[in-house]
């Protein structure tokens, strides 16, 4: 269990150490009064929570599952009182050849999964990264050439975990060259590998929902390095990608943008935290939760979709205060969020989307990563706990949250 660190005991005075080595008075003395000593309050460990009471079923985490003691990362999930668990599957590590797939990384998904279960938290598997015997190009991630394989990977999972794993989102930020390299970033690709995963997962276990993978959030459409997020969104509807899955991953990240600003009405404030304003990733609506969040649910009710959700697959605040150096290049922007904003923001924002009927559950990025990576990725920042392992607002403030 992680706990907060004790407020030290007060010591005594100087005042009061003399008066109790002076030498007794000969004398009477005027009456003196006592002076109670202040009580010491101890400080919050996380922001006040004032919004609704939210379904736990609606809150999950992402984790970093390798190598971790599962039992002990099980015990936080249960402290955090998540009804959701993701992991992301990456195909090449899990199958690093046609015949051959790892024991230890399954050995680890099959304990979380297990233990997941045992103690009712439904778990979400992301699957993505094709591997590179199965890709057109070893450079950077992408998809198979046979989609295909893809198929027979998703139904592999979905047989080994039926009944156990209860959705599974199929890729993971296609618009970016990095997640689609070897192939021209083209929704209506990525819809025809999601419907061959789909029929996977399907057959494997026909109870298991289908989330589409998430776009990111990047502000560029050079069709080329990426494609603007609501564009790609707007080409995976117009391939029929509503017709496929069970519900729709987005991947609404503020930035350092509290989740109440929108592009029209950003903060441009000082933090009372950091002293400064929001000072980059605020020119453009993909840069904030809320604008993501209505934008994809104005698509989705343009193209008549109104019995499927949008499930947060990820988002989040990054900050790397407290950490022993600063953020990597091209996450400067964490510098503009303290760990105390952190952990409001991660609150208003669950309670934001608890209004919204198109958002379905949403899952934190991350919890565990930090301690793993340390202090030098861009992943950390966005940890409930910190690189020595210990818990930052953000993980109290999650914990905090009323639950029904």
């Amino acid at each position: 269990m992680v706990t907060p660190t004790a407020v030290p005991s007060p010591t005594a005075s100087p005042t009061e150490t003399a008066l109790s080595n002076a030498t007794p008075r000969l004398e009477p003395t005027p009456t003196e009064t006592t002076v109670p000593l202040p009580t010491l309050t101890p400080t919050p460990s996380h922001p006040e929570y004032t919004g609704p009471t939210l379904n736990q079923g609606d809150i999950g985490v992402q984790i970093y599952l390798h190598r971790v003691d599962v039992p002990a990362l099980v015990a936080q999930l249960k402290e955090l009182g998540v009804g959701w668990v993701k992991v992301q599957v990456s195909w090449k590590l899990y199958q690093p050849y046609p015949d051959q797939l790892s024991e230890e990384r399954f050995a680890d998904l099959d304990a979380l999964v297990a233990q997941a279960n045992a103690n009712g938290i439904q778990v979400m598997l992301g699957v993505a990264k094709a591997p590179e015997w199965s890709r057109p190009t070893t450079e950077l991630d992408g998809p198979p050439g046979d989609y295909d394989l893809f198929r027979q990977f998703t139904q592999l999972l979905a047989q080994r975990y039926a009944g156990q794993v209860a959705a599974y989102e199929l890729w993971n930020e296609p618009n970016l060259q990095r997640e689609w390299n070897g192939m021209p970033l083209d929704a209506a690709a990525l819809v025809a590998l999601i419907r061959a995963g789909a029929v996977g997962v399907r057959a494997g276990d026909p109870a298991a929902l289908v989330i589409s993978g998430a776009p990111a959030v990047t502000g560029i459409n050079d069709g080329v390095t990426a494609v603007d997020d609501r564009v790609y969104f707007r080409g995976m509807l117009a391939a029929g990608v509503a017709e496929v899955v069970d519900d729709f991953g987005v991947h609404p990240y503020g930035w350092a943008n509290p989740p109440d600003a929108t592009f029209a009405n950003p903060d441009t404030a000082p933090s009372a935290g950091s002293g400064q304003a929001v000072s980059s990733h605020n020119d453009h609506p993909s840069f904030f939760f809320q604008d993501t969040l209505r934008d994809y649910g104005d698509l989705l009710t343009e193209f008549g979709v109104i019995e499927k959700q949008l499930w947060v697959t990820e988002f989040g605040w990054g900050s790397f205060e407290t950490f022993a150096q600063a953020p990597p290049a091209g996450a400067e922007f964490m510098n503009d969020v303290t760990e105390w904003q952190q952990a409001t923001y991660t609150q208003r924002a669950y309670a934001l989307a608890h209004d919204w009927p198109q958002v379905g559950p949403m899952m934190l990025w991350n919890l565990n990563f930090a301690p793993w990576l340390g202090d030098a990725f861009s992943e950390s920042g966005y940890s409930l706990l910190r690189p020595d392992g210990t818990a930052r607002p953000a993980f109290f403030a999650l914990a905090a949250l009323p639950k029904q």
